[in-house]
């Protein structure tokens, strides 16, 4: 044990203030898998992921009852902006989140973006007018800057050889958070229509038919933002000119005392220098992670939108309870997948490889689901939940292989601001699918006729277009692997 220990130990100065060192020296001495810190990973990514699609299985009926669509056609067209403002407040703030990380922690960036959900979420269920609607999912947006500094706290959190389970901890957490929100929405919206023995029509729950769903999650917000309270710092933050006598300890390395103002000012100088813009690896690997985040946004508001439409316009003519019903399923399933699959899949792969294979599997998958307006009963119903079930268990690992090069293309003091980044270019993404796949999906319903790609078919079709596109950025030349 002594052998092994050594050589890192050797290379290590210890800041007995720094909470980063204390992490690293705890680290070292437990070489098992960090179960506790996994576990807040996945609760506060769980958290920061739920309020972002719980609006899906009802954005249809709230856009309805605002008043704000003249024709039931036009409502795909207004629940797009409504989708795209949370995203797009989330573009403007996410490499200033990114650097306030890198600078006083990880920790305060947590529990600023779960004080926005707390705050934001409730607000935006008692929306009373379209555009209180689109301004509280800004600020919420704009406030919640923590999914980058949770990816850089999942790999640092734990050892080398255990830092592709905390990524895939994020992904699965925002997958199923992404599954799980939608299925609370579908579940508790208009609880007075659906639960009349619980709650009548001119209760408070009567007059904010979607306050309940967006209720429950700021509950559980309040409930991860005191867990916090024990979420460890990881942040190195060492202030050589400040250390008083003692409170540097030298770990097995007394040659490297004379060279600790040096590697101090070499590690300050070389934060300062290097370009993020120019790593090209984890550029290219941004860039690839931010088209397929557009066709994920897309899908996940377009296939809400396609399943509670009429079958007259090409839906499947659910009810929000019934696409609540089929994403919890997904979230189950996906939670599976991730805790005990997809390691194994990844270690026999390769993040890219695993990327590239489920790729293609979407393409088929996805251009099969128009034709599912033509099944009804017990078989419209298995077979709705075992597509979704596919679809979503091929998206995360796209996104996780991703995530893996882009946290392997930095060091650790550039990973919030490289997070940031990332966060950004998604965020960009993501507001515009909404907002596009809104447009795309009120332009087909009006095209039932049309002689190619009739109704929804378009829809699809598009979807798979971009999924191609993102599938041919995944090979050289355009993507790069970093050399770790």
């Amino acid at each position: 044990m002594a052998e092994n220990r050594a050589p890192l130990l050797e290379r290590m100065m210890y800041y007995e203030s720094c909470p980063g060192c204390k992490l690293e020296r705890r680290k070292e001495e437990r070489r098992g898998i960090p179960y506790k810190e996994f576990l807040y990973v996945w609760i506060v990514t769980l958290c920061t992921a739920l309020p972002i699609s719980i609006l899906f299985p009802f954005l249809y009926f709230m856009i309805r009852d605002l008043h704000i669509a003249k024709r039931e056609e036009d409502i795909g067209f207004y629940a797009g902006f409504v989708g795209a403002s949370f995203m797009f407040g989330r573009a403007l703030t996410s490499v200033f989140w990114g650097l306030v990380a890198d600078r006083y922690g990880r920790k305060p960036v947590i529990a600023i973006g779960i004080c926005a959900v707390v705050i934001f979420n409730t607000l935006f269920g008692l929306s009373a007018t379209y555009w209180m609607a689109i301004t509280t999912r800004l600020l919420l947006g704009s406030l919640n800057g923590l999914l980058g500094p949770i990816k850089a706290y999942s790999i640092e959190v734990c050892r080398a050889e255990h830092q592709a389970l905390g990524l895939s901890l994020v992904s699965t957490a925002w997958g199923i958070g992404l599954i799980i929100g939608p299925a609370i929405g579908g579940f508790f919206a208009q609880p007075a229509e659906k639960y009349p023995d619980i709650f009548s029509q001119d209760s408070f729950f009567g007059r904010f038919p979607y306050f309940l769903p967006c209720f429950c999650i700021s509950l559980f917000a309040v409930g991860v933002l005191i867990l916090c309270i024990w979420l460890p710092e990881t942040l190195h933050m060492h202030n050589v000119n400040k250390m008083q006598d003692g409170t540097i300890e030298f770990l097995e390395a007394p040659s490297c005392g004379s060279g600790l103002k040096e590697n101090a000012n070499e590690s300050e100088e070389r934060a300062s220098t290097e370009n993020l813009f120019k790593n090209w690896p984890l550029m290219s690997s941004i860039i690839v992670y931010c088209v397929f985040s557009l066709h994920d946004m897309a899908y996940t508001e377009i296939f809400s939108l396609w399943a509670v439409s009429d079958k007259s316009y090409g839906g499947l003519s659910f009810s929000s309870q019934d696409v609540g019903e089929v994403l919890a399923i997904s979230g189950f399933s996906l939670l599976v997948y991730q805790l005990f699959l997809y390691p194994s899949l990844v270690k026999l792969l390769g993040p890219i490889i695993s990327s590239r294979v489920a790729s293609v599997l979407s393409i088929p998958l996805l251009a099969a689901f128009p034709f599912m307006t033509k099944l009804s009963g017990l078989r419209l119903s298995l077979i709705a939940n075992c597509a979704s079930l596919l679809k979503n268990i091929l998206c995360v690992t796209i996104i996780t292989g991703l995530f893996i090069l882009q946290n392997n293309a930095v060091p650790q003091h550039q990973r919030g601001a490289a997070n940031g980044i990332a966060m950004t270019g998604m965020s960009l993404f993501k507001a515009a699918a909404p907002a596009g796949g809104g447009i795309l999906f009120s332009w087909a319903q009006k095209r039932q006729s049309a002689s190619f790609l009739p109704g929804d078919q378009m829809v699809f079709f598009i979807l798979n277009v971009v999924e191609f596109i993102g599938l041919l950025m995944t090979f050289k030349p355009f993507l790069a692997v970093p050399n770790k």
